[in-house]
């Protein structure tokens, strides 16, 4: 058990690193987008979402008159816009384009092309520049081996409770191992938790067999969708105009139902056909669910066709599962405690792949010369630990300095990302271990506490003004910078000071060599 904890924990332990790290920060994907469109007003009151869903609908029936399908994110307490998308046109050839719109006008927001925390998100279960299949495969066989990385780890560490409530500063291998089982303990249910629901979220994926042996009709593979999704497809137009009704109306009986501020999502398909429909699902406020829950009416007479509020215990179960690795029901302080465990879970993968190197380079005859495995593992851990970081707050740079008129602003500021990436990765191969760690801790701290600085200087949204308006997506952004930053330069700090314990056996016998040659005088 011992070393399929290792050997599993490590061959993929530094993708993991990266998907903990970004998913971490995804908790707050929508407060890191708003931030990353300072051109957004920030929300002074809740708007009407009834009325906002109507205005954006009439703005979208005038820009894409032929669009067979488009659907609005309604603004809530985290969000202060709509984001609408929509296809271009019905059949082969037809994409989705998107855009954002002012609940208050139903027009178009002119905002920075950005994919803004969602880049995170995506990452953290599907990377990038891979195919998105390949990608979640990837990321399924990463938490698969988490997955036994924990059960193993538990087993292993028979002491492990214990041992949580000891740690050695400065005692090498022992502070590394003393960290390391602290930072599993303290978020010991949430990482199993969190590693298996986010197998289940994708399961349909991993363990298609079963639904492809029981699904086999086309009304059956629609009530399969129905019991996980809300997003209608497309029916067959009828090819005979006709008007859509009130939009605001079909909101308004579905605030009745769900409460004035819990509509989450409006879809409509065929807008200005016969064959019209309309979908409006509930919001994730007061249901630790996913299950979808909506309401389809007619599209050309407003009229309810069908009430979706409950799905089998299957769907049910795997929506639960669902909801709480994604934390969305959560409110502020609940969202920050599943931010604060799981950069437990991020600190604990860290501290593994660290553990790994440490211990094996103490056993080393000469640990001044390692191995080319220890090496290169070396160098990976500075890459993905450090590097990442470097990465993560070159992102957040990119989206200040690239100009805001720039053609596919959003992919260039993600090629910031992995090119700055790279970067780290070859100054870790080129740089001796202990040095490439400080400086890599040094430039992460130093991009991460000058990040507020270069935010009021090309923003009208600088720290002072920002807590004296209550916004606190702006002041919280600069502030968790300065934190994450204070917490890079004491790891940096350390990093600097430490100094490898010699073993004894390694310290005795260079005592008797050193008293066996004589001294240059006596020769």
């Amino acid at each position: 058990m011992s070393s399929l904890h290792t050997w599993v924990a490590l061959l993929l332990g530094w993708v993991l690193y990266a998907m903990f790290l970004t998913g971490t920060v995804s908790y707050f994907r929508e407060e890191i987008s708003q931030w990353m469109r300072p051109e957004l007003a920030p929300q002074v009151h809740a708007p009407d979402l009834a009325l906002a869903a109507q205005r954006v609908a009439d703005e979208l029936k005038t820009m894409v008159p032929d669009s067979p399908q488009w659907s609005l994110m309604l603004p809530d307490a985290r969000s202060n816009s709509v984001y609408a998308f929509w296809r271009t046109k019905r059949g082969p050839g037809g994409r989705f384009e998107d855009g954002r719109f002012d609940p208050a006008t139903g027009k178009a927001i002119d905002a920075r092309d950005t994919l803004g925390g969602d880049f995170f998100y995506r990452f953290h279960f599907q990377f990038y520049y891979l195919p998105i299949v390949w990608g979640r495969l990837l990321a399924g066989l990463a938490a698969m081996f988490m997955l036994v990385a924990i059960i193993s780890g538990i087993i292993t560490h028979k002491k492990i409770f214990i041992d949580f409530f000891t740690f050695r500063w400065g005692k090498g291998q022992r502070s590394w191992l003393d960290a390391h089982n602290a930072l599993s303990v303290f978020g010991l249910p949430f990482h199993l938790m969190i590693t298996y629901t986010g197998l289940v979220t994708l399961m349909a994926l991993y363990m298609p067999w079963g639904q492809q042996l029981a699904i086999h009709t086309p009304t059956e593979r629609q009530q399969l969708r129905a019991e996980l999704s809300a997003f209608l497809q497309p029916d067959k137009a009828t090819g005979q105009a006709h008007a859509l009704a009130s939009i605001e109306d079909m909101v308004r009986q579905a605030q009745a139902r769900w409460g004035s501020g819990n509509i989450a999502t409006v879809t409509v398909t065929n807008p200005n056909d016969a064959a019209s429909r309309v979908s409006i699902s509930r919001g994730e406020e007061g249901r630790v669910s996913m299950s979808p829950q909506y309401l389809l009416f007619e599209g050309s007479s407003g009229k309810l066709l069908e009430t979706h509020d409950h799905v089998g215990p299957a769907a049910e179960t795997r929506g639960v599962l669902y909801a709480l690795h994604l934390g969305r029901f959560s409110d502020t302080a609940t969202r920050w405690l599943y931010f604060l465990v799981s950069l437990a879970g991020t600190a604990m993968v860290g501290t593994g792949l660290v553990l790994w190197t440490v211990k094996r380079r103490q056993k080393l005859p000469d640990p001044d010369r390692p191995y080319f495995g220890l090496r290169l593992v070396e160098k990976l851990n500075i890459a993905s630990i450090a590097g990442l970081s470097i990465a993560m707050a070159a992102f957040l740079w990119g989206n200040r300095l690239l100009p805001v008129g720039l053609p596919d602003r959003a992919s260039s500021e993600i090629q910031v990302f992995f090119v700055v990436w790279a970067t780290a990765l070859v100054h870790a191969m080129l740089r001796p271990s202990k040095a490439a760690w400080v400086e890599q801790l040094w430039t992460a701290t130093a991009l991460l506490a000058l990040l507020p600085v270069l935010n009021a200087l090309t923003t009208s949204r600088p720290l002072w003004h920002s807590l004296a308006n209550g916004d606190w997506v702006f002041a919280g952004m600069d502030l968790t910078c300065w934190a994450l930053a204070a917490l890079h330069a004491v790891l940096a700090v350390r990093t600097a000071r430490h100094t490898r314990r010699v073993r004894p056996a390694v310290a005795k016998s260079e005592s008797r060599r050193a008293a066996a040659d004589p001294a240059p005088g006596e020769a």
